[in-house]
């Protein structure tokens, strides 16, 4: 945590108005900064975003160009959507203005434990797992960042006593500095904004970057099944603990007689059953291995993480059960963004299933889906919806798989697979791609798509 003084009179430029900016502004003017409202929307397409801000301080450039308020601004601070190699960001280094982000100052200004994780995957199941855990616990809980509420929100309620989780992306990550996690975690590592971060050394270098402000009296938690993670391990200054779903570990969270155990400082803890972990599927038996390796390393005794593990349901968007309807069982993955993502969600099926595929391009190949799709034997159809629509297609023709629909709409979509879905079987939606080409984000794109799917009759 910086003196919070340092704050006093600065006068940062706030780019992009979305919930992160909105929240961050808040915060700074709570520690005597002059935010800068900037965002390419005007303060009408914004509209009711910005109803927190009206009664503070503020400078309002809202529709302005941004590179023409560096001169009289101290401090960038720059929403996770805006490239670090951006020519906004570029100017400001040129022009020596300092370059800094919403969880980083959010961060240096928040009170209480933070810990935090990262990954391609599994992200926000393991922040929310974590997040009760530390409740039944006794502990006030702020899951925060990357999952949809701010961390600089919850930077403005918590107290020294209580807890902030945060789940951190590799977009927010370009921008931190101080940013000190005690316990921080790397789930796993696979292809991922590679539109944004080029390739894949660019990609794991920043999610390693969780725990460069790391010391000894800190943990630092990576998934000892993943290639990636084992390497980062490597010259980290926090005492490392794994985690493994396939063998031991010497320090860690392991399956051990089909019971998740907990190793570490030399005990050695069961803790339950693999096959009472309430959320299903061999990638949720990961997210419980690394939450209760992280909680446990925070203090939290086995007995209460033992309770949450039995009775979490799990998170809207992630395979979450819509309803039954004629003997189809509906599913919504709209956080399945990208194809590893999916790839888990089609493992956790065990009946024929019609799989809606499809969404904006991240720039990475789906060959490996393709093949795990034929592998699984448990995808009746492929329907294609959305901008990677042809893309998707060559690679499953390419792999033999022949059994594919096209979708132009949503609505149109989820009456086909009403077609295609036979009784005893499975529709889920977990589209491997991004949002963006037909949705504001996944959020929407899932509670479209319940919407739709609650009101066939």
């Amino acid at each position: 945590m910086t003196d919070r003084t340092y704050w006093q009179g600065k006068r940062v430029l706030v780019l992009g108005m979305a919930r992160s900016g909105v929240a961050v502004a808040q915060l700074l003017h709570r520690y005597g900064a002059i935010p800068l409202l900037n965002d390419r929307k005007t303060e009408a397409q914004l509209g009711d975003a910005l109803l927190p801000l009206k009664d503070i301080h503020c400078e309002w450039h809202l529709g302005e160009d941004p590179a023409s308020l560096l001169d009289q601004s101290d401090i960038l601070l720059i929403s996770p959507g805006v490239p670090i190699d951006s020519p906004i960001v570029l100017a400001a280094k040129e022009k020596g203005v300092p370059v800094t982000g919403e969880l980083e100052v959010a961060s240096q200004l928040a009170d209480g434990l933070l810990v935090a994780l990262t990954g391609t995957n599994g992200k926000t199941t393991t922040v929310s797992l974590l997040g009760e855990i530390f409740r039944a616990a006794g502990k006030i809980a702020y899951v925060a960042g990357n999952i949809g509420y701010p961390l600089s929100a919850a930077a403005m309620l918590s107290h020294p006593e209580d807890v902030l989780v945060a789940e951190v992306s590799s977009f927010q990550l370009e921008t931190t500095d101080t940013f000190h996690p005690k316990v921080a975690a790397v789930l796993n590592i696979t292809e991922d904004h590679l539109n944004r971060h080029y390739n894949m050394e660019n990609y794991t270098a920043v999610k390693r970057h969780i725990f460069d402000r790391q010391n000894g009296m800190d943990t630092a938690v990576l998934n000892y099944d993943d290639p990636a993670c084992r390497k980062m391990a490597e010259g980290l200054g926090a005492q490392v603990a794994w985690f493994s779903r396939t063998q031991e570990v010497k320090q860690g969270a392991f399956v051990k007689e089909g019971r998740i155990t907990l190793r570490w400082r030399g005990e050695e803890k069961p803790v339950c059953g693999v096959d009472e972990v309430y959320i299903p599927g061999p990638h949720n038996t990961e997210n419980a291995l690394a939450a209760a390796m992280m909680a446990y390393a925070a203090g939290v005794p086995t007995a209460v993480i033992r309770h949450v593990l039995r009775t979490f349901k799990g998170v809207e968007h992630r395979i979450e059960f819509v309803r039954e309807l004629d003997g189809v069982k509906w599913y919504n993955d709209s956080k399945g963004t990208n194809v590893d993502s999916t790839i888990k969600a089609v493992q956790t099926m065990r009946a024929p299933t019609v799989l809606i595929l499809g969404g904006s391009d991240k720039h990475v190949p789906f060959d490996a889906l393709a093949r795990e799709i034929i592998v699984s034997g448990q995808i009746a159809r492929v329907v294609l919806c959305g901008a990677t629509g042809p893309q998707i297609e060559k690679a499953l023709l390419d792999a033999g798989y022949t059994a594919i629909d096209h979708a132009e709409n949503y609505p149109d979509m989820v009456k086909l697979c009403r077609k295609l879905a036979q009784p005893g079987g499975n529709v889920l939606l977990s589209p491997a791609c991004a949002s963006f080409d037909q949705f504001t984000d996944y959020e929407q794109r899932g509670r479209v798509f319940k919407q739709l799917v609650n009101e066939l009759s």
